[in-house]
Protein backbone atom coordinates (compact mmCIF):
# COMPACT_ATOMS: atom_id res chain seq x y z
CA UNK A 1 0.00 0.00 0.00
CA UNK A 2 1.60 3.48 -1.13
CA UNK A 3 0.87 6.77 0.91
CA UNK A 4 -0.98 9.06 -1.02
CA UNK A 5 -0.02 12.53 -1.51
CA UNK A 6 0.76 14.75 1.01
CA UNK A 7 -2.20 17.14 1.63
CA UNK A 8 -1.70 20.45 3.03
CA UNK A 9 -3.67 21.73 5.89
CA UNK A 10 -4.92 24.77 5.90
CA UNK A 11 -4.69 27.48 8.40
CA UNK A 12 -7.47 28.40 11.01
CA UNK A 13 -6.65 32.04 11.05
CA UNK A 14 -5.52 34.76 9.34
CA UNK A 15 -3.10 36.83 10.60
CA UNK A 16 -2.91 40.59 9.63
CA UNK A 17 -1.39 43.64 11.36
CA UNK A 18 -4.12 45.07 13.47
CA UNK A 19 -5.46 48.61 11.89
CA UNK A 20 -7.69 51.50 13.90
CA UNK A 21 -11.10 50.21 11.97
CA UNK A 22 -10.91 47.13 14.05
CA UNK A 23 -10.83 48.78 17.35
CA UNK A 24 -15.02 48.22 18.01
CA UNK A 25 -14.38 44.03 18.24
CA UNK A 26 -11.05 44.68 19.92
CA UNK A 27 -12.64 46.51 22.45
CA UNK A 28 -16.02 44.07 22.73
CA UNK A 29 -13.19 41.09 23.15
CA UNK A 30 -11.01 43.22 25.61
CA UNK A 31 -14.15 43.83 27.85
CA UNK A 32 -15.29 40.27 27.51
CA UNK A 33 -11.54 39.12 29.10
CA UNK A 34 -10.12 41.70 31.20
CA UNK A 35 -11.73 42.69 34.58
CA UNK A 36 -9.68 45.70 33.78
CA UNK A 37 -9.76 46.27 30.05
CA UNK A 38 -7.70 48.94 28.28
CA UNK A 39 -9.92 51.95 27.17
CA UNK A 40 -10.01 52.71 23.14
CA UNK A 41 -7.35 55.47 23.71
CA UNK A 42 -4.66 52.95 24.89
CA UNK A 43 -5.07 50.74 21.69
CA UNK A 44 -5.23 54.04 19.32
CA UNK A 45 -1.65 55.23 21.46
CA UNK A 46 -0.41 51.55 20.59
CA UNK A 47 -1.39 51.91 17.15
CA UNK A 48 0.28 55.42 16.78
CA UNK A 49 3.61 54.18 17.71
CA UNK A 50 4.57 53.15 14.33
CA UNK A 51 7.61 50.75 14.23
CA UNK A 52 7.93 49.61 18.05
CA UNK A 53 4.15 48.75 17.74
CA UNK A 54 3.91 45.20 16.54
CA UNK A 55 0.17 44.45 16.82
CA UNK A 56 -2.01 41.94 15.06
CA UNK A 57 -6.12 40.51 14.48
CA UNK A 58 -6.83 37.11 14.03
CA UNK A 59 -9.52 36.41 11.38
CA UNK A 60 -11.28 32.86 10.70
CA UNK A 61 -9.32 31.52 7.37
CA UNK A 62 -11.95 31.47 4.24
CA UNK A 63 -11.42 28.13 1.92
CA UNK A 64 -9.06 29.58 0.37
CA UNK A 65 -6.76 30.15 3.44
CA UNK A 66 -7.01 34.08 2.98
CA UNK A 67 -9.32 36.03 5.61
CA UNK A 68 -12.82 35.61 5.61
CA UNK A 69 -15.12 37.92 3.83
CA UNK A 70 -16.69 41.08 5.39
CA UNK A 71 -18.91 38.62 7.90
CA UNK A 72 -16.15 37.45 9.23
CA UNK A 73 -14.73 39.50 12.36
CA UNK A 74 -11.80 39.50 14.35
CA UNK A 75 -11.28 36.13 16.87
CA UNK A 76 -8.53 37.75 18.61
CA UNK A 77 -5.73 39.86 18.96
CA UNK A 78 -2.15 40.64 20.07
CA UNK A 79 -0.47 43.94 21.29
CA UNK A 80 3.37 43.78 21.78
CA UNK A 81 6.14 45.85 21.58
CA UNK A 82 9.52 45.61 19.50
CA UNK A 83 12.39 47.22 21.78
CA UNK A 84 15.70 47.08 20.58
CA UNK A 85 16.25 42.83 20.09
CA UNK A 86 13.50 42.40 22.66
CA UNK A 87 9.41 41.54 22.05
CA UNK A 88 7.77 42.30 25.05
CA UNK A 89 3.95 41.48 24.90
CA UNK A 90 1.93 43.42 26.45
CA UNK A 91 -2.06 41.93 25.96
CA UNK A 92 -3.30 38.88 23.68
CA UNK A 93 -7.33 38.28 24.14
CA UNK A 94 -9.59 36.15 22.06
CA UNK A 95 -13.39 36.36 21.81
CA UNK A 96 -15.18 33.62 24.48
CA UNK A 97 -16.69 31.53 21.40
CA UNK A 98 -12.97 31.35 19.73
CA UNK A 99 -11.23 30.38 23.17
CA UNK A 100 -9.22 26.92 23.15
CA UNK A 101 -9.83 26.74 18.78
CA UNK A 102 -6.21 27.55 17.99
CA UNK A 103 -6.67 31.41 17.35
CA UNK A 104 -4.57 32.32 20.57
CA UNK A 105 -1.93 29.99 19.20
CA UNK A 106 -1.76 31.38 15.62
CA UNK A 107 -1.15 35.47 16.80
CA UNK A 108 1.39 34.16 19.02
CA UNK A 109 3.35 31.87 16.57
CA UNK A 110 2.92 35.00 14.10
CA UNK A 111 4.06 37.54 16.34
CA UNK A 112 7.15 35.31 17.75
CA UNK A 113 8.32 34.59 13.87
CA UNK A 114 8.39 38.59 12.99
CA UNK A 115 10.04 39.90 16.04
CA UNK A 116 12.63 37.20 15.29
CA UNK A 117 12.69 38.38 11.61
CA UNK A 118 13.49 41.85 12.79
CA UNK A 119 16.11 40.53 14.78
CA UNK A 120 14.37 40.27 17.89
CA UNK A 121 16.52 37.87 20.32
CA UNK A 122 14.28 37.55 23.12
CA UNK A 123 10.28 37.77 24.38
CA UNK A 124 8.93 38.75 27.96
CA UNK A 125 5.30 39.12 28.90
CA UNK A 126 3.83 39.16 32.16
CA UNK A 127 1.01 36.74 32.79
CA UNK A 128 -1.79 36.74 35.79
CA UNK A 129 -0.52 33.99 38.28
CA UNK A 130 -4.20 32.42 38.17
CA UNK A 131 -4.38 32.57 34.69
CA UNK A 132 -2.99 28.53 34.07
CA UNK A 133 -4.67 28.40 30.90
CA UNK A 134 -2.66 31.44 29.68
CA UNK A 135 0.49 30.47 31.41
CA UNK A 136 -0.01 26.70 29.81
CA UNK A 137 0.25 28.11 26.44
CA UNK A 138 3.15 30.38 26.60
CA UNK A 139 4.91 27.50 28.12
CA UNK A 140 4.09 25.07 25.11
CA UNK A 141 5.87 27.84 23.66
CA UNK A 142 9.17 27.59 25.61
CA UNK A 143 8.42 30.48 27.56
CA UNK A 144 9.61 30.13 31.44
CA UNK A 145 8.98 31.64 34.32
CA UNK A 146 11.62 34.44 35.42
CA UNK A 147 10.15 36.25 38.29
CA UNK A 148 7.05 37.70 39.96
CA UNK A 149 6.09 41.31 40.07
CA UNK A 150 4.30 41.55 43.09
CA UNK A 151 0.78 43.36 42.60
CA UNK A 152 1.25 43.50 39.29
CA UNK A 153 -2.67 44.25 38.30
CA UNK A 154 -5.53 46.49 39.56
CA UNK A 155 -6.53 44.22 41.34
CA UNK A 156 -3.18 43.58 44.09
CA UNK A 157 -2.68 39.69 41.73
CA UNK A 158 0.75 39.40 41.30
CA UNK A 159 2.51 38.38 37.40
CA UNK A 160 4.30 35.94 36.93
CA UNK A 161 7.12 37.09 33.93
CA UNK A 162 8.05 34.68 31.39
CA UNK A 163 10.54 34.76 28.79
CA UNK A 164 12.12 32.87 26.47
CA UNK A 165 15.07 33.12 23.71
CA UNK A 166 13.85 33.33 19.95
Amino acid sequence: MTAGPMQSVKPRYTIRPLSRDDLDEVLLIEMASFSHPWLREMFEAELDMGEMSMCFAAFPASETGRGGGNNAGICGYLMSWLVADELHINNLAVAPGQRRSGAAKELLSHALKEAARKGAVWCQLEARASNAPARRLYEKFGFVGIGIRGNYYQDGEDAVVMGKTL
